[in-house]
């Protein structure tokens, strides 16, 4: 559970309600016809601009935000300067029986191909081209919520206009003036609110799960062509240390 964005939801809303509950009640800002407008404009435009696919791609991904898993790099790090230490002491084979330990299939199956003496070139040309795949299916989640994104607050201002076309063909009843004012500025706050709380920081969070996700992929390329080249174990930490915080590096110095 990423704590990060339990707080940035209870913290955007605990905002909002504050700065309501200050003035007026929260029951004034709410309007059916304005959530319909917004919310169901804003998934119309976006099923206009993706395919289906990406839709439920993006939908599926949102549990993302909340809940991920992803090892820190210097576990994966110090992981793979065991293995290949125990590969120039012992041999490539001798690796073989870490495999039933390692629950990640893009490191296993790496592995695996090493241990069955795959050349390197085939090796790197598997494990690129998983990158590249995991990159570009990534990618679709973010960029399907960052549209979102921006078609809710323009949602928002069309049902903006919507209301104050109604109240000006009411401006001979001015009792009318005022509520139908106040409804016709509810839907651009709903538009934004949207946006801003929900839409555009999950993009933005995707993002960075992704890349921390390919940064991993990468350090584990690195560190698997490496084993299978036969190098030292220090020159593999000079390789990936670059992958590192400074302080995780001096760590490694150190140790």
């Amino acid at each position: 559970m990423d704590i990060a964005s339990i707080i940035g939801i209870v913290g955007g809303f605990g905002t909002i309600a504050w700065g309501i509950l200050i003035g007026s009640s929260l029951l004034i800002f709410w309007n059916l016809p304005s959530v319909v407008i917004v919310i169901g404009g804003t998934l119309a435009a976006t099923m206009l601009g993706f395919p289906l696919k990406d839709m439920t791609t993006a939908l599926k991904s949102s549990k993302k935000v909340f809940m991920y898993k992803i090892a820190a790099p210097d576990e994966l790090v110090n992981f793979l300067l065991d293995i290949s230490t125990k590969a120039r002491k012992s041999g490539l084979l001798s690796i073989e029986a870490e495999l039933k330990n390692i629950d990640d299939p893009y490191l296993k199956s790496a592995l695996q191909m090493t241990v069955d003496g795959m050349e390197i070139e085939s090796i790197e040309s598997v494990m690129q081209n998983t990158i590249d795949l995991t990159r570009k299916d990534g990618e679709v989640g973010p960029r399907v919520f960052t549209t979102m994104g921006g078609y809710a607050p323009g949602f928002g201002m069309l049902g903006t206009l919507i209301g104050l076309i109604q109240m000006l063909s009411t401006l001979d009843d001015p009792s009318t003036i005022g509520p139908k004012m106040s409804v016709a500025m509810i839907t651009t706050f709903y538009g934004s609110f949207i946006a801003n709380v929900f839409l555009l920081p999950f993009a933005d969070k995707l993002k960075k799960v992704n890349d921390e996700k390919i940064t991993n992929m990468e350090i584990l390329r690195e560190g698997v062509l490496s084993i299978r080249a036969g190098e030292h174990p220090r020159i593999l930490g000079d390789k990936l240390k670059m992958y590192l915080s400074e302080d995780k590096q001096n760590e490694m110095a150190e140790g």
